[in-house]
């Protein structure tokens, strides 16, 4: 991966409002972004994480420190500049944003003039190309309004790749998609982005979909941190509300007052999120040492036993995801 990076931000604070109501959002945020590389930020509502990424992707004004993108100081720098900025930076949002009177076709062609001339025939068939790219060769002149939720987006994601940028800024693309459609766009997203070389820069709250990213950064309170620090703040949280509702002596009760159909929904939620959790230390694996990471799985079965008063049922379960994780941690040392 080259060195240099696309995307440098330094000492970066940023505000809303004015006198009395003025508020940072942005705290001396400092970080890079290289060429090839998929980051996934994430963080709280409200920590900062779509300000960053308009910051980014200059569509709106750096106030104080420094945001440089491709070597373009973006702190004062002219209109015309940023304009230029833009044209190599690719845009997906929660929100498609096409055009209902347009073929999916058609909206993606009107977007290919803003990145310079370009002759109709030639527009057509990068038009074409594209959309046969990210799958979707047989819905070309199909309206919006006859494609699903996947594949408006997939028309976004076309839309935002066809100008050949060299970043991709994307702020929570699969929030309002299944975990089918949702997995697919992102894995679409990540092959086509590796194809071209493009810096991916994305922004979600969906846990489903961290295992793509080649770095994980959280915004917390407007500020920066390891993912390693954010992910020890959720489960901090979670365990304390657990523990809370076990003071109450709620836990067990509303565990007891589950109907068969929902008790085998709240299973399998937990074993999607216990796959999450593996695909986490999958990633953390070529930055944390072996017996760090066997430390750290033993107190937290220890402490999952004790906030759950566990019987010999929840120890049997929490014994076979402590005998998994362990088996992972071994296959990896033995890859090290």
């Amino acid at each position: 991966m080259p060195d240099k990076p696309l995307i440098v931000a330094e000492n970066l604070n940023h505000y809303f409002g004015e006198g009395t109501l003025r508020k940072q959002i942005l705290f001396e945020v400092s970080t890079t972004f290289h060429p090839g590389e998929i980051v996934i930020l994430t963080g709280p509502s409200g920590s900062g994480k779509t300000t960053f990424l308009t910051l980014a992707g200059a569509l709106r004004s750096v106030q104080e420190g420094s945001m440089r993108v491709l070597d373009l100081e973006l702190n004062g720098a002219a209109p015309s500049s940023l304009v230029a900025i833009r044209k190599n930076i690719g845009f997906i949002f929660q929100a498609h944003n096409l055009i209902d009177s347009l073929t999916a076709r058609a909206n993606i062609q009107m977007s290919l003039p803003l990145h310079g001339p370009i002759s109709k025939k030639d527009a057509d068939a990068r038009a074409t190309e594209i959309l046969e790219a990210v799958g979707l060769g047989h819905r070309m002149d199909y309206y919006p309004s006859h494609l699903s939720g996947g594949q408006k987006q997939r028309v976004a994601i076309a839309r935002a790749l066809v100008g050949k940028p060299k970043i991709i800024l994307a702020d929570e693309p699969t929030a309002a998609l299944d975990k089918k459609s949702g997995r697919e766009v992102v894995e679409l997203l990540q092959g086509l982005a590796r194809q071209q070389g493009v810096t991916i820069l994305l922004v979600t709250h969906d846990n489903r979909i961290l295992d793509i990213a080649d770095r994980i950064l959280t915004l917390e309170d407007g500020r920066i941190s390891t993912f390693a620090r954010g992910l020890t703040a959720n489960a901090g949280q979670m365990l304390n509300s657990l523990a809370s509702l076990n003071r109450r002596g709620m836990l067990a009760k509303e565990i007891r007052d589950l109907n068969p159909k929902k008790f085998v929904e709240v299973l399998q939620e937990s074993t999607n999120e216990l796959e999450n959790l593996l695909r986490t230390l999958d990633m953390a694996r070529k930055h944390l040492s072996e017996t760090m990471l066997n430390q750290v799985l033993q107190a937290a079965t220890e402490k999952i036993a004790e906030l759950l008063q566990a019987d010999r049922a929840t120890l049997f379960i929490v014994d076979r995801v402590n005998q998994k994780l362990h088996s992972k941690v071994a296959l990896h040392a033995g890859d090290e």
